[in-house]
C-alpha cells in the first residue's frame, strides 16, 4: 500500500534513484530465485478420482490390513490340515557296557556278553476318526475369521477415501476463497484508484480513501491466513496420495453439489445391507454357535486308527541282517470317551451362549447408531443444499445493492461508507456460496459413506 504523496516524492527524488538501483542489482538474484523455485515446486491439477486412485494404492494402512488377511489365510490352511493324518520316524540306537555279566540260577549259569549293541527303528502313522467334529468346526471357525478380516480391509479402503475426499474438498474450498479474495482485491484496487482522483478533484475526504485501503488491507488479511491454511492441506494431501512433497495441487472444479436426494428410508435400508459392521456382526454370530459346537463336542468319544512298525537288531551293524533282528507290525483302533466334559463343559457352553447373546444385543445397538448417524448425515446434506439456494439469491441481491450503490457514490449521493459496506456483502456472499457449494459436495459422500457404498 503506498501512502506517499506527490509533494514527498518531489522532495526527496533520490529515493526513486535507490530503489532503482537495488532493482538493478538484485533482480538476477531475484529471478534466481524465481527459477529455483518453480524448478523446485511442481504444479499438478488433479480430480476426485484420480486423488482416490492414488491414495489408495499408496495407503500403508491397507497394506497392513491385507497382511492381516493373509494371517487369517494361513490360520485357515493350519486348521484345514489339521484333518491330516500325523506319522513320524525314529531310529534309536543303545550300547550296553555290562561288567557283572554272569547269573546263577542254581546248577545252571548264565553268561551275558561284556558289552552288547541294540537298534530301535519306529514308524507310525496315526489318524483321528472322529473327534465329535471338532475339525470340522475348528475349520469353519476360521474360515469365518477370515470372512471378518476381509470386511475389516473393506472399513479401511472406506474410510482412507472419504479422509481423501475431506481432504480434495478442504484443498478446494481454500482455493475457491482465494479466488473471490483476488477479485475483491481487484475490486478494490479500482475503488481507490477512483477515490484518489476524487480527492484530487475534492470530491470525497482524504478519510474515504483511508476507508478503501483498510479494506483493502482487511481482504489481505484473510488471503494471508488463507494461504496458510492451502500450504497445511496441500502438504498433507501430498503425503496421503504419495505424491512429492514440493508439488502444487490445483483442484479440478466439483459439481457434487446439485445431486438428487431420495427418500430418508432409501438410504437406511441401503445401509442395512451394505454396511460392514453389520456384516461382521453377522458372521461373528455364526463364529459364536461354532464355538458353542466346539465345546459340546467334547462331551463326544473319539475314534482314532492307527499303524506302526518296529524294527530291533541287536547287532552292531546297523544294516538288517537275516536272523539278526525283528519286525513287528502293528495296527489298531483305539476309542476314548472323557465323560468328565459331561460336567465340566455344562458353565462353558453357558458362557459361549452368553458371548453369542452379546454378538446379538451389539448389534442391536449398531443398527440403531448406523440410523442415528444417516439421518444426521441425510439432515446435514438437505440443509446444504438449502444454504446454496439461499446464498445464491442473497449473491443476486448483494451484487444489486452493490451496483445501486456504486452508481450512487459515482454521482457522490452515497458515502464511501456505504460502497465499502455493500462491497463487504457481496464479497462475503461470494465466499459462503462456495464454502457452501463444497459443504454441499463433502454432505454428500459423508452420507454415501453412512450406506456402506462410497466404494460400490
Amino acid at each position: 500500500m503506498n501512502m506517499t504523496t506527490k509533494n514527498h516524492t518531489t522532495t526527496y527524488p533520490i529515493v526513486k534513484i535507490a530503489t532503482a538501483i537495488k532493482r538493478y542489482l538484485f533482480a538476477p538474484v531475484l529471478l534466481g530465485l524465481l527459477f529455483t523455485t518453480s524448478a523446485n515446486a511442481q504444479d499438478r491439477t488433479i480430480t476426485l478420482d484420480e486423488a482416490i486412485r492414488l491414495g489408495l494404492d499408496n495407503s500403508k494402512q491397507l497394506k497392513l490390513s491385507r497382511t492381516k488377511i493373509d494371517e487369517a489365510v494361513s490360520e485357515y490352511n493350519k486348521a484345514k490340515d489339521q484333518v491330516l493324518p500325523t506319522g513320524s520316524v525314529s531310529l534309536t540306537y543303545d550300547r550296553a557296557e555290562i561288567p557283572a555279566n554272569k547269573l546263577n540260577f542254581g546248577p545252571s549259569t548264565i553268561f551275558l556278553p561284556k558289552n552288547d549293541n541294540a537298534y530301535l527303528g519306529i514308524a507310525s502313522l496315526n489318524e483321528t476318526l472322529f473327534a465329535g467334529h471338532k475339525l470340522k468346526y475348528a475349520q469353519e471357525s476360521t474360515d469365518l475369521l477370515t470372512q471378518i478380516a476381509r470386511l475389516d480391509i473393506v472399513k479401511d479402503k472406506d474410510q482412507i477415501t472419504y479422509d481423501i475426499i475431506n481432504a480434495y474438498y478442504n484443498l478446494y474450498k481454500v482455493l475457491q476463497s482465494k479466488k473471490v479474495i483476488d477479485q475483491n482485491l481487484t475490486s478494490i484496487d479500482d475503488q481507490i484508484h477512483q477515490s484518489q482522483r476524487f480527492f484530487e478533484q475534492g470530491l470525497v475526504t482524504k478519510n474515504d480513501v483511508l476507508r478503501f485501503q483498510l479494506q483493502r488491507a482487511n481482504v489481505e488479511l484473510s488471503g494471508i491466513d488463507l494461504e496458510s491454511n492451502r500450504k497445511i492441506i496441500n502438504y498433507n494431501l501430498d503425503i496421503l496420495l504419495g505424491l512429492p512433497e514440493a508439488t502444487q495441487l490445483t483442484i479440478a472444479q466439483v459439481n457434487e453439489a446439485n445431486r438428487p436426494l431420495a427418500p430418508l428410508t432409501n438410504y437406511i435400508d441401503t445401509a442395512m445391507a451394505n454396511r460392514q459392521e453389520l456384516a461382521q456382526f453377522d458372521l461373528r454370530t455364526k463364529y459364536a454357535e461354532t464355538n458353542i459346537k466346539t465345546i459340546e463336542a467334547n462331551n463326544s468319544p473319539t475314534v482314532s486308527a492307527s499303524a506302526a512298525a518296529y524294527y530291533v537288531d541287536a547287532q552292531a551293524n546297523p544294516l538288517p541282517q537275516s536272523g539278526s533282528y525283528i519286525l513287528p507290525i502293528t495296527i489298531g483302533v483305539t476309542g476314548a470317551w472323557k465323560f468328565d466334559a459331561l460336567w465340566l463343559n455344562k458353565n462353558k457352553v453357558a458362557q459361549a451362549r452368553i458371548q453369542k447373546d452379546e454378538v446379538a444385543i451389539n448389534k442391536n445397538m449398531t443398527i440403531d447408531n448406523v440410523k442415528t448417524e444417516i439421518n444426521q448425515n441425510y439432515q446435514n446434506y438437505l440443509t446444504a443444499l438449502n444454504k446454496i439456494k439461499l446464498l445464491q439469491i442473497s449473491i443476486e441481491q448483494a451484487g444489486e445493492n452493490n451496483n445501486i450503490l456504486a452508481s450512487k457514490y459515482k454521482s457522490n449521493i452515497a458515502s464511501a461508507t456505504d460502497k465499502a459496506d455493500a462491497e463487504t456483502l457481496l464479497y462475503q456472499a461470494q465466499i459462503n456460496l462456495e464454502l457452501a457449494k463444497a459443504d454441499a459436495g463433502l454432505a454428500y459422500y459423508t452420507l454415501l459413506k453412512s450406506t456402506g457404498k462410497l466404494n460400490k
